[in-house]
């Protein structure tokens, strides 16, 4: 699953460990330090822990980067991945960086945990609910920004969303995939949660259909509503591009917590989800018996249009 859990010599302790780096996809170096910091962590909280004992950055500098945009943009990076760290209640004790054809930045994060510290990811049950905390459509945003300054791709998607709407859809995809999960992690095991994963690259049906064929029963997840960035679903239909956000597949960076818990919780972790963070989360789907696990998205779901905060 998302990360690797280890059984320590010394009784009653686990190890928790996860890496993942990636490419820049914001034009904010800061930011994009505390992203990659956001993402590599999130593969822990997906555990239902919220400690990190330490973490590591690896930073790959590109070779073609003058002197002065060395000097410019790596330290606000290394700023922003250490900001997330303090955030989360870590530190960055090290790493790796190396000189490198293209800009990677990520890190390790390591947790040591006793086993009421963490939930396990395959203990999910039939009648359970699916709760996503941070909405879809990161990559569509992302994308669309780069668009205002390419006028071919721009003309495919003018008629069906405004500049100002693209910023704002950029804006809140940002400030998303930086935002730590720790708050719903805290919230997993007083809310009896059974599974979770974090979702990112294979999109949130990927992601759901991973931790389905990984529970301990036969179990199907059924999503049947897509909570997504405000007028990101238009723009995905319209650009010409098949991210293939509607059915599933279009890739998150730093995605919300995507997590199985009885119907009768859900409700309880709604509201304390929104009272600590500020954000909604929804409840997009349900856990059904099967004879062939995996998770599939209902033909027409709901699309909930998340619309931002940031102006």
């Amino acid at each position: 699953m998302d990360s690797a859990l280890i059984p320590l010599s010394i009784p009653g302790l686990n190890l928790i460990q996860t890496t993942d780096f990636f490419y820049p996809l914001v034009d904010d170096p800061f930011m994009q330090g505390r992203i990659a910091a956001a993402n590599v962590l999130s593969d822990l909280y997906a555990m239902g822990t919220t400690k990190c004992d330490n973490l590591l950055m690896l930073l790959g500098i590109p070779k073609k980067f003058s002197e002065k945009q060395r000097d410019v943009v790596v330290p606000l990076v290394i700023k922003g991945f250490k900001d997330a760290a303090d955030e989360a209640g870590s530190q960055v004790t090290g790493g790796q960086t190396v000189i490198n054809p293209w800009f990677l930045v990520g890190g390790v994060a390591t947790a040591v945990c006793h086993k009421e510290e963490f939930v396990m990811p395959d203990k999910a049950q039939a009648g359970d609910v699916l709760i996503l905390t941070k909405p879809l459509g990161t990559q569509i945003a992302v994308n669309a920004h780069q668009w205002l300054e390419e006028p071919d791709r721009w003309q495919k998607i003018k008629d069906v969303v405004t500049e100002e709407e693209v910023e704002c859809a950029y804006q809140e995809a940002m400030f998303n995939m930086a935002s730590l999960n720790k708050n719903a992690a805290s919230l997993m095991k007083k809310f009896n949660s059974h599974a979770a994963t974090d979702v990112t690259g294979f999109g949130i049906l990927g992601h759901a259909n991973n931790l389905a064929t990984h529970q301990s029963q036969k179990l199907k997840f059924v999503i049947d509503r897509l909570p997504i960035i405000a007028k990101m679903t238009d723009t995905a239909k319209a650009c010409g591009i098949k991210f293939q956000l509607l059915q599933g597949y279009s890739a998150e960076t730093s995605g919300g917590l995507l997590i199985a818990m009885p119907a009768a919780d859900a409700d309880g972790f709604l509201r304390e989800f929104e009272q600590l963070s500020g954000n909604s989360a929804w409840i997009i789907g349900s856990v059904e018996s099967t004879t062939e696990p995996g998770a599939v998205i209902t033909d027409g779901p709901q699309i909930i249009e998340v619309k931002t905060k940031i102006h």
